[in-house]
């Protein structure tokens, strides 16, 4: 475990990190999508320039890199990047977050005083009992938290005040990597694999205590605008096809009580109907699919198709158009290849007295698309609990295992990494 005052420095920077609104939003068509993810990101380039990190650089787009210098200068040892993300998910509020900390916590249910109906349980969260004597952070009760993943960046600019203060420790250079927008699927639209210049990566994005992922869903984005005929209520009988109704009717001939995000579990995927917009006229719906293995995300997409060509044919005066985008893919196509980023990442886990977590995330990180670009990129743990809601919380002692994690796996890859190169070369 991390000194006191290392914790009390993490502490820090996590409840004031959360106080920067930085949602992202998927209808902006700029990147970042929200200038005021920009507000963390300028301060983490001069949060991280004061510690001593050396190139560190702001670009156009958001993202904010930094160089950790080797103190084992042998160009055998590979270059390992640690990302995480500034932005926050449109799914809640992130206006306003008035963090608490639960000092010492002595069990039972935690209220959150803006809001006595959000109540954190044990039987909701089975992993709140092992937290008593820790100290426990929530939002007020009408915000998210912002754990994810302002818990990771935290995590990450301790690592690398860490490093900086104990030059004694023997790694490798590490690069740093703050991205926006990974909530809106884009955190890494605009980076270069060659400008983060690693041969490894991690994202730590991840949630409970010991989780080393290095399974995610495979990702698509459903499309469909129904666009139906207007015309004046009082003259409608026999005329008017309501776009409203077509898609009710098409949520209705879903799968019901299954292939849906609150009825699966594990390894099954789902279609999510995910928001509409519009009116009796037209009507515009985003679902995701999600799956495991490809064949699955595949036979998704054709289910969803079909629905709509069947409703097509029964309302021919409709126009209903279906197109799905690609989004990312499971990382383990190809990180089973090759397990080394992911072994001593268990390695590591093992070393700081954590018992891994090996288990497949239900969603994808920054981490799907960077290993599918070339970079192998697993996703560690942060301690954040409940994401995108109002029950969010974080034990400041879990972070700080999340650091200790980091910092032996930057010891780890100069003892047993030596000459790994990445599937760049």
């Amino acid at each position: 475990m991390l000194e006191q005052k290392w914790l009390t420095a993490l502490e820090d920077r996590f409840l004031r990190y959360v106080q920067i609104d930085t949602q992202s939003c998927d209808k902006s068509t700029t990147s970042p999508s929200t200038a005021k993810q920009l507000d963390l990101s300028r301060l983490l380039a001069q949060e991280l320039q004061a510690i001593g990190a050396l190139d560190v650089t702001l670009d156009e787009y958001g993202y904010v890199m930094a160089v950790i210098p080797a103190t084992v200068p042998d160009a055998d040892v590979p270059t390992v990047a640690f990302l995480a993300h500034v932005d926050t998910a449109p799914d809640f509020s992130g206006t306003g977050v008035k963090p608490i900390v639960h000092r010492d916590y002595a069990g039972g249910p935690i209220r959150l005083p803006d809001n006595p109906d959000v109540v954190i349980t044990k039987e909701d969260n089975p992993d709140l009992p092992d937290k008593i004597g820790e100290d426990i952070i929530t939002a007020s009760g009408t915000t998210l938290l912002g754990a994810d993943n302002k818990a990771g960046v935290a995590i990450l600019v301790t690592m690398a005040d860490y490093l900086l203060q104990h030059p004694e420790l023997r790694h490798g250079k590490i690069r740093l990597c703050f991205t926006p927008d990974e909530e809106i699927g884009a955190g890494v639209n605009h980076l270069s694999l060659a400008t983060l210049a690693a041969n490894v990566a991690y994202t730590v994005d991840g949630g409970e205590l010991g989780e080393v992922v290095f399974e995610t869903f495979s990702a698509d984005m459903a499309f469909v605008v129904i666009e139906g005929v207007a015309i004046h209520p009082g003259d409608a009988k026999g005329r008017m096809v309501n776009a409203i109704r077509l898609v009710t009717r098409l949520i209705d001939l879903l799968p019901q009580g299954e292939m849906s995000p609150e009825t699966t579990e594990g390894y099954e995927g789902y279609i999510h109907p995910l928001r509409t917009s519009g009116d009796a006229s037209r009507m515009e719906m985003q679902l995701l699919l999600r799956d495991f293995e490809l064949d699955g995300l595949a036979a998704k997409g054709e289910l969803l198709q079909r629905l709509c060509r069947q409703l097509q044919k029964e309302e021919p005066r409709s126009n209903i158009q279906c197109s799905i985008r690609r989004q990312y893919r499971n990382m383990r196509y190809w990180l089973e290849k090759d397990r080394t980023p992911v072994d001593l990442a268990i390695d590591a886990a093992q070393l700081i007295g954590v018992t891994p977590r090996v288990e497949p995330t239900r969603g994808g990180t920054d981490g799907s698309r960077l290993t599918e670009m070339g970079l192998p990129t697993p996703n560690l743990f942060t301690g954040a609990h409940n994401m995108h809601g109002p029950k969010e919380w974080v034990s400041v002692q879990d972070m700080g295992r999340s650091v200790s994690l980091c910092l032996a796996l930057a010891e780890l890859w100069q003892k047993e990494g030596r000459g790994y190169r990445g599937w760049r070369g």
